[in-house]
């Protein structure tokens, strides 16, 4: 998969990116164009690396109801809630962009190097300000926030300490002027006084899908699951497709099919209208 580029002058840079302040000269992704998945409604999710059992069940029913609907996720593949919604967004049919603090060729933390590639092969989108074989720097983290805002509608912190890096984001969504919402958790838990203390300051309280929409003015319908009705090789490559498995050569080995059969199961469901090719690649329709 090649890495493309733009640079901020360019006509077809994202321009909810050239507006916000101190913008990124340009942009390097991997997988699907940013500019069609910023036609879709977008909010970024973001929290604590050390996640509680709270935070997970949290950030999971909430990126997986937003899935499910079309709503892009943007996170920083991040330890902890990023990484968990970046995986329940794919796991759920759904579209998810991760903004590094590193470029491309040094996926950080080395730990998601497998998500990482998941996300880009499965219709999501891999991004960085940072041109392959750049130094990394302690400020790239904190950088990296004012993308993940800006790419976004708003921003949803699931759980978060007093003093999180999640602050950071908050902080630019602010001053990007988005949408800043938070769960609200446990007053004697030290992991959710960020989020109580961000509600106190005026921040939208989310105790469930619903709050979102409205914070947004959505009006989102659920996408339909369709009964699958296929053979048993089709069956297999569509849950493989699933899962983020999509190029021809990584379904040939996940499936041990041999090439006629696997290119005949792909035609048979692209026919049937369960998948789609973009870019070389499959992906549940």
């Amino acid at each position: 998969m090649k890495v493309k580029n733009l640079k901020r002058n360019d006509p077809n840079f994202p321009k909810i990116l050239s507006q916000i302040p101190s913008p990124p000269e340009q942009i390097f992704w991997l997988g699907t164009d940013p500019a069609e998945l910023l036609r879709q409604p977008r909010v970024a999710i973001v929290g604590s690396r050390k996640v509680s059992p709270y935070g997970r069940a949290v950030t999971t029913q909430l990126t997986n109801e937003l899935s499910r609907v079309g709503v892009v996720i943007v996170s920083g593949l991040a330890l902890g809630v990023d990484s968990i919604a970046h995986q329940v967004a794919l796991d759920a049919g759904g579209s998810t962009i991760a903004v590094l603090p590193t470029s491309l060729d040094v996926i950080y933390p080395s730990s998601h190097l497998n998500l990482a590639r998941q996300i880009a092969s499965g219709g999501g989108c891999i991004l960085s300000e940072y041109p392959p074989g750049s130094e990394v720097f302690k400020i790239n983290f904190i950088a990296r926030n004012r993308l993940v805002s800006g790419l976004s509608d708003a921003l949803l912190i699931t759980e978060a300490a007093k003093n999180s890096g999640t602050m950071h984001t908050a902080g630019f969504a602010l001053e990007q002027g988005k949408t800043v919402m938070a769960v609200p958790g446990n007053i004697s838990s030290p992991g959710s006084e960020g989020c109580n203390n961000l509600i106190k300051r005026g921040a939208t309280p989310v105790t469930s899908v619903e709050d979102i929409f409205f914070a947004l003015n959505l009006r989102l319908k659920e996408r339909k699951i369709r009964v699958f009705s296929g053979s048993p090789e089709e069956q297999f490559i569509f849950e493989l497709i699933g899962k983020g498995i999509c190029d021809h050569d990584s379904l040939g080995k996940a499936s041990k099919l041999d090439g006629a059969t696997l290119s005949s199961t792909l035609t048979m469901l692209e026919i049937n209208g369960y998948i789609r090719a973009n870019a070389g690649n499959w992906h549940l329709t």
